[in-house]
């Protein structure tokens, strides 16, 4: 692994919360059945793709979240349309039907992510667009291809912290992403994600970090009660808002609302 690559300290043993209250195990595995049936419905109707409303396809993302036993908050007004660079702070593999809920896109992925059961297959057949971090001289061809997306007017979604973090800290976006939106001269859609408890207390446990394995990041999401998905979708950034994509980047990062009584532990370890 290259060493340029960003990284964050969140590690399933200092981070993630054990849920206080649990489902049954029959919940939890009827839960995850249904996420995979409508995983494999994706699959089974990306080819008939351009033909599928977005309103549909927005509806079958926060379907795939609700079935996880997650309930869906979305507040800001809805994403223009045309080309567009959607960018989100990243905590957890349920941020992607997440982020697609507030209007389908490409995804920027990492290329680990064509190994993923089932998800890996849906997302080469869906459009996304994959990023090889081990390859530091392939970044510019990814940033053109993006740029290129964005010129055709579609709608192209990253995290551009680069890893996920627990979700009661976060990383800096990286810039790369966003000299794309810069060239192709579309607007940045910042969103920004978060996890709660029904009782109103943030949460770590949908957090996908460190070593987590996706079976066990997805057992602790299917067996947990009470969880809220929070996705605020903030106002869109102009590409005049900064001369260049350091700018453009700093306009787009979420503020930091983590609560200063919290302390982090794999920081101060």
């Amino acid at each position: 692994m290259s060493a340029w690559l960003p990284t964050a300290p969140c590690t399933p043993e200092a981070c993630v919360q054990t849920p206080g209250r649990i489902a049954a195990v029959p919940r939890a595995v009827l839960r995850l059945t249904v996420v995979l049936l409508l995983l494999l419905t994706g699959i089974a109707l990306t080819p008939f793709g351009a033909r599928i409303p977005a309103s549909l396809v927005r509806r079958w993302c926060r379907w795939i979240v609700r079935a996880a036993g997650v309930r869906v908050r979305i507040t800001g007004a809805a994403a223009p349309t045309g080309g567009l660079l959607l960018v989100a702070n990243h905590i957890s593999w349920l941020d992607i039907p997440l982020l697609a809920a507030v209007r389908p896109a490409r995804m920027l992925a990492k290329t680990e992510v064509r190994h993923w059961p089932v998800a890996g297959a849906l997302a080469a057949r869906g459009g996304t667009l994959f990023i090889d971090r081990d390859r530091l001289r392939a970044l510019p061809g990814t940033v053109a291809r993006i740029t290129g997306a964005l010129r055709e007017g579609a709608a192209v979604a990253a995290f551009p912290e680069g890893s996920t973090w627990c979700g009661r800290a976060q990383g800096t976006f990286r810039r790369a992403v966003f000299q794309a939106a810069l060239d192709a001269g579309v607007p940045v859609q910042p969103v920004r994600i978060g996890y709660r408890l029904s009782d109103g207390t943030a949460t770590t446990a949908p957090a996908y970090v460190g070593d987590d394995t996706l079976l066990s990041s997805l057992w602790r999401v299917a067996t947990a009660r009470g969880l809220i998905a929070e996705v605020e979708v903030r106002n869109p950034v102009p590409p005049s808002a900064g001369p260049d994509r350091r700018t453009l980047a700093r306009a787009a990062q979420p503020p930091d609302t983590t609560a200063p009584a919290w302390t982090h532990t794999a920081l101060v370890a």
